[in-house]
């Protein structure tokens, strides 16, 4: 008889993931860190997730039209509830950066990179004041031409700018053109803060996280799809079904069951629920926090006026 599937997370190389994931018919999804966000790349995966509820955001660019932010393209970045539930479920495999290492520092190469950029600084310069020469010509010719001076008078005039903006002309290093070289850059936090992040995941979770996962959970576990609600004031959007075909219904604010809020705090959330057309949900997780099946509680506010 077959031993469970374990629910554990477990560190796996990407390789190993495509071994499980193709000997398993239950997908094994990898996700990646950057600090303590979990992202994920492969499409395959994202439609993986996407099929058990998971939705995420959306957080790179796409490679044709990177200079926009309409359309967003990989990586998926996950809620920390979102990444929880798929280790919950057995799911997800924490694929390790092996770029976090701090690379050692080649003399050479910063020589090289410094020289780069003092020709990239000399280059943009010249091509900046010749743009600058190209524009005073154009705008001394359209003058001569409206004008009725002579023609010497202007090629004179024209000359002397020219020499002007020669010996006077300064190209600002702040305007400079600066390639990133990501492959290389070696981008990541520095040796204390990346100590500092680097915890094990999921996150050891605290009073707030434990109820927002719990209340997570249990949505999910009723057919709901969830996304971040921060942009409305709570924890997370309820929609019916997939995000793509209806709108959210309603607004979860996670709150303990001894948790206290201020009367100003309930109306502001209820009457922003109002305006939005959704119905504020405070959502506390039951008494018995070390059952994990604890019980959920609801409950609705809908705005209806000053008395």
């Amino acid at each position: 008889m077959d031993s469970p599937e374990p629910k554990t997370t477990k560190t796996v190389s990407r390789e190993d993931v495509s071994k499980e994931s193709m000997a398993n018919s239950r997908q094994v999804i990898g996700i990646n860190f950057c600090g303590s966000t979990p992202l994920m790349w492969r499409a395959d995966e994202l439609k993986s997730a996407r099929e058990l509820g998971i939705i995420g955001t959306m957080v790179g660019s796409l490679a044709r039209q990177p200079r926009q932010n309409t359309r967003m393209g990989r990586p998926l970045e996950l809620l920390p509830e979102e990444g929880r539930l798929l280790a919950d479920m057995g799911r997800a495999a924490v694929i390790p950066d092996s770029t976090n290492e701090d690379p050692e520092v080649n003399p050479e190469q910063v020589e090289q990179y410094h020289a780069g950029l003092e020709n990239s600084f000399q280059e943009q310069g010249a091509l900046a004041l010749e743009d600058r020469k190209t524009t005073l010509r154009r705008v001394m010719t359209e003058k001569h031409n409206e004008g009725s001076g002579r023609q010497e008078d202007s090629d004179g005039a024209v000359r002397d700018r020219l020499e002007a903006l020669d010996h006077g002309f300064s190209f600002p290093r702040t305007a400079m053109a600066v390639q990133l070289c990501t492959a290389r850059a070696g981008l990541s936090h520095c040796p204390e803060v990346h100590r500092f992040l680097a915890a094990d995941w999921p996150i050891p979770p605290d009073e707030r996280s434990e109820t927002r996962f719990r209340v997570f959970r249990d949505l999910r576990r009723q057919g709901f799809y969830l996304t971040s609600a921060g942009k409305f004031g709570g924890d997370f959007l309820v929609y019916p079904g997939d995000p793509l075909r209806f709108h959210a219904h309603f607004i979860a604010v996670c709150v303990s069951m001894d948790e206290s809020m201020p009367l100003c705090d309930v109306l502001a959330i209820a009457r922003l629920g109002s305006n939005v057309k959704k119905t504020v949900l405070l959502c506390s997780s039951g008494e018995s926090q070390e059952d994990d099946g604890g019980e959920v509680v609801y409950t609705s506010l809908q705005w209806s006026g000053m008395v």
